[in-house]
């Protein structure tokens, strides 16, 4: 029987794409916690390089989807490991992608989802796959490989969009369980401690980026992408365009922050993305990411959670102070009431009101 997996969290770690001994391979450092290494080695066949002092996993397409990094474009080298039966599902699959609009980010992971599929089948026509056995390859995924339960769902989706957008078989997937997704709440800081990262940046680039994730509960692909255009100071609003989901929106620019984005914008005088870095290109997600872990390090707080942390911590402390779910909602840019309402978990008052027995024990009351 498999040990229950730790969550993998690659905010965590410092991610980046390498070689070792001839192979392409994902390094992946971060100073010594035995829970880091846990988390790591129970999610990927992980190996420690003497000569580099570090560890490292295989460059694949699951090992890039469970870093957060983008999946390979499917070369001629990739392309030809499908059997030319299946090519041409291939192909309709990939085009119908594209009509339907969805990202390339979305399209890459989605044709090599697929693609896994198709290079197990080899010669098999894919078209032919009944319900049953599509029920025994993502049971082999889950055996065998060792995926997720969120990978198996990834994958689910991937190939469910073949058999229903391609090929309109719309109810084989209908008999077909899914794995239970684990309910995780969100990973929320204390006001005490998001005043302490803010604090101890003392780079005021860096400093504005985590007050603005914090202050206006932005994704780090939102805050990377925010152009000096998107800002408009007259209205006290901020313009997040095509963010998750290809949906625009506007959120509420921080009045105390006003004057040092002000300041920043004298002496840095970024041409088009608010954040610049060399050769004024955007910031990379990675730089943010890392920012906010050395600012947690030096703020001395140890928690397993990444800069996405203060969009979440951003959600929570507005539900405290009584703001309407329905304002969030549309502030985080939620489309599903339910992904919302998860906030009211982390902030639930009635229960977060109940005294301990053991308290009562310890500390008796007049009387009782």
């Amino acid at each position: 029987m498999r040990n229950a997996k730790l969550p993998f969290n690659p905010d965590l770690y410092d991610i980046s794409l390498g070689e070792h001994a001839g192979k392409e391979v994902i390094w992946v450092r971060f100073p010594y916690e035995p829970e880091l290494v846990l988390m790591l080695r129970s999610n990927a066949r992980a190996r420690w390089s003497q000569s580099q002092k570090s560890w490292y996993i295989p460059d694949n397409q699951r090992n890039r989807l469970l870093c957060n990094l983008k999946p390979k474009n499917l070369g001629k080298q990739a392309l030809s490991k499908i059997d030319p039966v299946n090519l041409l599902a291939f192909n309709a699959y990939h085009d119908q992608l594209v009509l339907k609009g969805f990202s390339p980010n979305t399209i890459r992971t989605y044709t090599t989802e697929f693609a896994q599929l198709l290079y197990l089948l080899r010669a098999y026509p894919v078209e032919e796959l009944s319900a049953e056995k599509l029920q025994s390859y993502f049971l082999y995924c889950h055996r065998e490989l060792g995926l997720s339960e969120n990978q198996i769902h990834s994958r689910m989706n991937a190939v469910k969009f073949y058999f229903e957008k391609v090929l309109h078989r719309t109810r084989i997937f209908f008999d077909i369980p899914r794995p239970k997704k684990p309910q995780l709440l969100p990973k929320a800081l204390n006001t005490k401690e998001v005043s302490k990262i803010i604090e101890v940046t003392e780079n005021p680039k860096h400093k504005l980026i985590i007050q603005l994730c914090y202050g206006m509960g932005l994704r780090v692909s939102e805050i990377v992408n925010l152009r000096i255009q998107d800002i408009d100071s007259g209205s006290m609003r901020v313009f997040i365009s095509r963010a998750k989901g290809k949906k625009d929106r506007y959120v509420n620019l921080p009045e105390s922050i006003l004057c040092d984005l002000r300041t920043y914008y004298r002496e840095h005088r970024p041409k088009e993305y608010l954040f610049e870095g060399k050769n004024e290109e955007q910031y990379a997600i990675r730089t943010v990411q890392q920012v906010f872990k050395t600012a947690m390090n030096r703020a001395g707080i140890i928690k397993s959670v990444g800069i996405h942390s203060l969009r979440h911590s951003y959600a929570t402390h507005l539900l405290q102070c009584g703001t309407d779910i329905t304002l969030i909602q549309k502030l985080m840019g939620h489309q599903d009431m339910k992904t919302t309402l998860a906030y009211t978990h982390v902030t639930d008052r009635h229960t977060g009101a109940v005294q301990s027995p053991l308290d009562r024990l310890m500390n008796p009351q007049p009387g009782t």
